[in-house]
């Protein structure tokens, strides 16, 4: 359903919304945490941290916190920055363009049935998965 990436940054974002307690972060912690191997995982957060998700700081102390209250943080927005909703331009019924404006039989369903899969990213938010 989400890539590798987009699933390592869920579980990263969930990590650091259970531990709010705890300041900043090493991504070193997180990794073993997680599991998750730590120079994807550096890369990944400090992706993170450029999209305004989370806020990093160097040093001794440094790490990575939340800036986004996990109350207010939806899915699709951790999942969309690595997995970008794409277009689909080809028709699935042959070989020609199909748009909103030339849509083919299916467009409109196939369309609806997309939107659908993308609904509950959408309304959930990273303390709904926390139980909050």
């Amino acid at each position: 359903m989400i890539s590798q990436t987009a699933e390592h940054a869920l579980r990263a974002v969930l990590y650091l919304a259970g531990h709010p307690e705890a300041g900043p972060l090493k991504v070193d912690e997180i990794a073993r945490a997680l599991g998750a191997p730590r120079n994807y995982l550096s890369k990944t957060m400090h992706l993170l941290a450029r999209a305004g998700i989370v806020a990093s700081t160097r040093g001794p102390q440094g790490g990575f916190v939340l800036r986004i209250p996990p109350d207010e943080l939806r899915l699709a927005r951790l999942v969309e920055l690595f997995d970008p909703p794409r277009e689909r331009r080809i028709c699935l019924l042959g070989g020609r363009p199909c748009t909103d404006s030339a849509p083919c039989q299916a467009h409109f369903r196939w369309k609806a049935i997309h939107e659908a899969g993308l609904g509950p990213l959408r309304d959930t938010t990273v303390a709904d998965l926390l139980g909050g």
